[in-house]
């Protein structure tokens, strides 16, 4: 009894320690992370931009593992590229991700008003309507451009945001991500039990934006086709349009260039024929998927192929 009472002292004591060298290493890399802010945001936008894609070049390097799930998936979405292309499109992309994270290191160093001057917006009518019409919207949304921007222009439409996130693995990260998110003024609902505070969303007359493009469980999704193969997509949605009659809204972003991004609203997706929800449900969600794939067609390189879109796959794949 003796000897475990102090094998649990000294556990307790080695744990505490771990706790402590770890909290030290967040606050270390949170203060890092602040001089690197305030670097970042003093440079000019076609350096920091170039430095974006040295450090897109370094992740696609060192990102073994993502790496190949990037030329994996885009060959399942471009079977007609060529090694090499797949090669040259992974390498675009990895560069635009670099881009992407050096963007959201000056959208913290400055005020969102400086970046909303970066930002433009076509389509805003659509939105407007959905607005008007029903008192608030669902946003469809991916991984596509700059896509935490979108966070940011909903104060050109002068509509409130929701944004369903996950929280990242890296609690650093997850941090930096949160704290931007923040300072675009989006309110912030955890996916993990988020049905609850999106209808009071709803309810209160906000948009809510659900980015669609990643891969689901069985559980979470229902098969429908992207780019020709069954991808298991979070029904999510779908699921809230079809009970409580919200239109959904696909908007887009995409890069023009240095300091310029363009937010596409298209038309509010039209309710499902099925009369069977669950029917619909399968229905919308498969809608949906295709405006997605229609959105990145048009930007390839502008996308998140570091995911593993088609990782779950149909039990008779499986089998």
């Amino acid at each position: 009894m003796a000897h475990q009472r102090d094998v649990g002292r000294l556990s307790a004591r080695t744990g505490g320690a771990e706790r402590g060298r770890a909290g030290e290493a967040t606050v270390l890399g949170g203060a890092v992370l602040d001089a690197v802010i305030r670097v970042v945001a003093r440079l000019p936008v076609r350096l920091s931009l170039w430095g974006g894609r040295r450090l897109g070049d370094v992740i696609g390097l060192v990102a073994r593992r993502h790496r190949r799930v990037a030329l994996r998936g885009i060959g399942v979405a471009f079977p007609e590229l060529d090694a090499g292309g797949r090669r040259r499109l992974a390498g675009k992309a990895w560069q635009h991700l670099g881009m992407v994270m050096v963007e959201l290191t000056r959208l913290l160093g400055r005020p969102v008003e400086a970046t909303l001057r970066e930002i433009t917006v076509t389509g805003d009518e659509h939105l407007q309507r959905a607005m008007r019409e029903h008192g608030r919207a669902l946003v469809l949304t991916a991984h596509l451009g700059n896509w935490e921007y979108l966070a940011a222009a909903h104060r050109l439409v002068n509509i409130p945001v929701s944004v369903v996130v996950r929280p990242l693995d890296a609690p650093l990260l997850d941090a930096w991500a949160d704290r931007m998110r923040r300072h675009t003024g989006a309110e912030l609902i955890p996916k993990r039990g988020a049905l609850r505070e999106v209808l009071g969303a709803l309810r209160r007359g906000r948009m809510v934006a659900v980015l669609l493009d990643q891969n689901a469980t069985r559980r979470e999704g229902v098969f429908v086709p992207f780019f020709g193969r069954p991808a298991s997509t979070s029904r999510s949605l779908a699921l809230l349009a079809v009970r409580t009659a919200t239109p959904v809204v696909p908007i887009f972003i995409r890069r023009l260039g240095p300091g310029r991004h363009r937010v596409t609203v298209l038309p509010a997706i039209a309710p499902p024929a099925a009369d069977d929800p669950e029917a619909a449900v399968v229905e919308l969600t498969a809608r949906c998927t295709a405006i997605v794939e229609t959105a990145i067609r048009q930007a390839p390189d502008q996308w998140l192929w570091a995911h593993d879109r088609w990782r779950t796959r149909p039990p008779q794949e499986s089998s």
